[in-house]
């Protein structure tokens, strides 16, 4: 399979404190791969240095074949990559299909300004960029919410106009960061549903702790530990790895939920 995304030998320190060493991983086309590891691993760093907002100390990235350096986030639609964070990062004075429209960068970074001050606009770029955004809120089954703010929702349901603000800049790679945080299983469930019918149209990188989860949408899994790369295989190669398992001694796990741990990195 050629590799879409390419980390390799990447080492990030932060003074004495080293928070990723030399870990190397690749994405292939239409491929699903997982991040995972215990509570202070690198997952959040990886990602990150993926992201543009942190540089390796030594290392490189090769995005199709080329490489990838000093990037930064704001470019990362242009390259054909997409992210969700953490925490939601939706305006809460813009209309749920207005925050799904911001997510086209390359379109839509002049309607936004337009938005945000009440500048003049083109009608025919507005006209595209919300067919877009409404074909998106369409799939994801919230296309109901798009002239709603998004503090009226439920918080799956903003959830998912986040997942829509990323897909709408139909990339080549989406960058999932803990994605099932706060869900209910049925929540969650769903969300494993669209994972899976996005592998047909992009690659995916899941940096999840709900193990449940990863192991149903994740073609391949890497588990990182103390900044190290102790496991990369199949879900099932990784479920019976013995160092995987070492890792995790110690940490709790939900019967339930499958998550691990505190809901840090």
């Amino acid at each position: 399979m050629a590799a879409l995304l390419e980390v390799q030998g990447v080492t990030v320190r932060f003074g004495g404190l080293t928070a990723l060493a030399d870990v190397s991983a690749t994405v292939g086309d239409s491929e699903v791969v997982g991040v995972i590891g215990p509570n202070g691993a690198g997952k959040t760093t990886l990602f990150n240095v993926v992201c543009g907002f942190t540089r390796p100390t030594e290392g490189t990235l090769r995005w199709q074949g080329s490489g990838l350096r000093r990037h930064q986030p704001r470019q990362l639609a242009a390259l054909g990559i997409a992210r969700t964070l953490q925490g939601l990062g939706l305006f809460p004075h813009l209309t749920v299909l207005e925050n799904v429209m911001t997510g086209a960068t390359k379109e839509s970074r002049s309607w936004f300004w337009s938005a945000l001050f009440a500048l003049p606009r083109s009608d025919g770029d507005e006209a595209r960029l919300r067919d877009r955004a409404l074909a998106v809120l369409r799939e994801l089954d919230v296309v109901e919410t798009a002239d709603r703010l998004p503090g009226q929702l439920p918080y799956g349901v903003q959830k998912r106009v986040s997942l829509a603000r990323a897909l709408v800049a139909e990339p080549r790679l989406l960058l999932l960061d803990e994605p099932a945080s706060g869900l209910s299983s049925e929540e969650m469930g769903e969300l494993g549903r669209m994972i899976r019918e996005l592998r047909g149209r992009m690659s995916v990188i899941l940096v999840e702790h709900h193990m449940d989860l990863v192991m149903q949408v994740c073609d391949r899994i890497v588990v990182l530990d103390f900044g190290r790369t102790i496991a990369t295989g199949t879900p099932d190669e990784v479920r019976d790895d013995p160092r995987v398992m070492e890792a995790y001694l110690g940490e709790q796990v939900d019967a339930q939920t499958g998550e691990v741990g505190d809901a840090g990195d």
